[in-house]
């Protein structure tokens, strides 16, 4: 069993304790990102806009919650390595976005603009907290562990979101009786699920992981001045690994249309007239057959190297947004959710632990804040031209040819990333 649990990379507590939160915050993900709260939005909060424009609005709520957090991410990053302090950061990212999530049970039928600013704000403490989340990465695992505990915690969260996901239809669809029969109740009930999801399984990461040591000291001001300029050097330290930068350049690019394809794929469904019990039957799809698939990308990146194997995913998702166009039927919306599933976490894990490989470990909270910076970037571009797409042409159908570019630069800039290069430059 020992054995088992080494090839998966959840061999030691430290490491089942990281790989918890990412069972807790994709709660989130699949709740409030992918599944419910995108139907919920447009069927329910936003119903007078129409479809499209409802869609275009949540579209540019979800890149201005990805500005703020792009925004405060590399100034927060420095700070927690100066002090020692990813985990507190963590904690108060967590609260906002927990908070946030639950307040979604207020929002009804035409209140907009409450429900945008609570999903901007549950949006940025989910996104926030994945910065110093990530962070923790190199401290907890060693550099021969960092693909597999990555790929794990993947896994934990598509087998996390997927349980409660599956309890919240149940309750949605009065399969728990609660005698509550108005679904729209029973739907911003499941936010409040989300929210306590999300707390129960981040408890055991800040009871087990140890909070790396500090840079500086643990009294060190809030200087804004002296941190812009310590980021300033930080940009550029990274020209001195220009390995990681090329990787984040590529990462910038072909997660943009990951991201947005997570975000708009219901909504792309729910244009097409099919059924919603499919769509949610998509989603949980998606994590539970993720999950073996995330494990293989880890054995796979163990073979071939983790570069090649996100090249493979990046190359499936350019195929996934050419099928997309033309996906008019529940089978084929299924099968294209299939082909989501077998990519998506190995993709996205395995893009973290090589950034990881590529920067020292020591200054892991500043360089993941800039990688951050390019990942929460790389969410704004997508989920802008997409809805911009919607809006022009009244059809989300076309808004997915947009995504095919993305797809193609990020596989040819990511190709040219020397990971051996890189890992040698780290090891000076």
């Amino acid at each position: 069993m020992s054995h088992i649990a080494e090839r998966l990379g959840l061999h030691r507590p430290e490491l089942r304790a990281w790989a918890s939160y990412d069972w807790g915050i994709s709660a989130f993900q699949t709740a409030i990102t992918t599944a419910l709260f995108p139907i919920y939005w447009v069927r329910v909060i936003a119903a007078d806009l129409g479809p499209a424009q409802a869609t275009a609005v949540l579209g540019f709520t979800a890149a201005g919650a990805s500005i703020l957090v792009a925004i405060l991410a590399p100034i927060l990053g420095t700070l927690a390595d100066e002090r020692g302090a990813k985990k507190p950061f963590l904690a108060a990212f967590v609260a906002l976005g927990v908070s946030a999530t639950a307040a979604l049970w207020l929002v009804r039928e035409g209140d907009v603009v409450l429900g945008a600013l609570l999903y901007t704000l549950a949006t940025v403490g989910a996104t926030g907290s994945f910065v110093f989340y990530e962070a923790l990465l190199p401290h907890v695992a060693r550099a021969d562990e960092i693909d597999r505990v990555s790929t794990a915690g993947y896994a934990m969260g598509y087998i996390g979101g997927g349980i409660l996901l599956v309890l919240q239809l149940m309750v949605i669809q009065g399969v728990v009786p609660l005698g509550i029969s108005d679904t729209a109740v029973l739907t911003r009930l499941s936010f409040l699920m989300t929210s306590i999801w999300w707390v129960i399984f981040s408890i055991p990461l800040f009871r087990r992981v140890p909070e790396p040591p500090a840079q500086g000291g643990r009294d060190t001001p809030i200087a804004v001045g002296a941190i812009a300029r310590r980021l300033a050097g930080t940009f550029r330290d990274l020209r001195g690994y220009p390995q990681a930068l090329l990787l984040l350049a590529a990462f910038f690019v072909y997660n943009d249309g990951i991201q947005t394809i997570i975000r708009f794929a219901v909504v792309l469904g729910d244009e097409q007239n099919i059924p919603q019990g499919t769509l949610i039957a998509a989603i949980v799809l998606v994590q539970f057959v993720g999950v073996p698939f995330a494990f293989a990308f880890g054995w796979l990146a163990g073979i071939i190297g983790a570069k090649r194997s996100v090249l493979i995913g990046i190359g499936v998702y350019a195929v996934i947004a050419v099928i997309a166009r033309n996906v008019s039927t529940g089978g084929q919306f299924l099968m294209l959710a299939g082909l989501v599933a077998a990519v998506q976490g190995g993709t996205q894990a395995l893009s973290r632990s090589l950034f990881a490989r590529l920067t020292p470990p020591e200054r892991s909270g500043e360089f993941f804040g800039l990688y951050s910076v390019f990942e929460k970037f790389s969410g704004v571009f997508g989920p802008l031209a997409f809805p911009l797409s919607v809006a022009l042409t009244g059809s989300a159908r076309n808004g997915v040819l947009i995504l095919i570019p993305f797809f193609v630069i990020g596989f040819l800039l990511l190709w040219r990333v020397d990971v051996e290069a890189g890992e040698r430059q780290v090891a000076r």
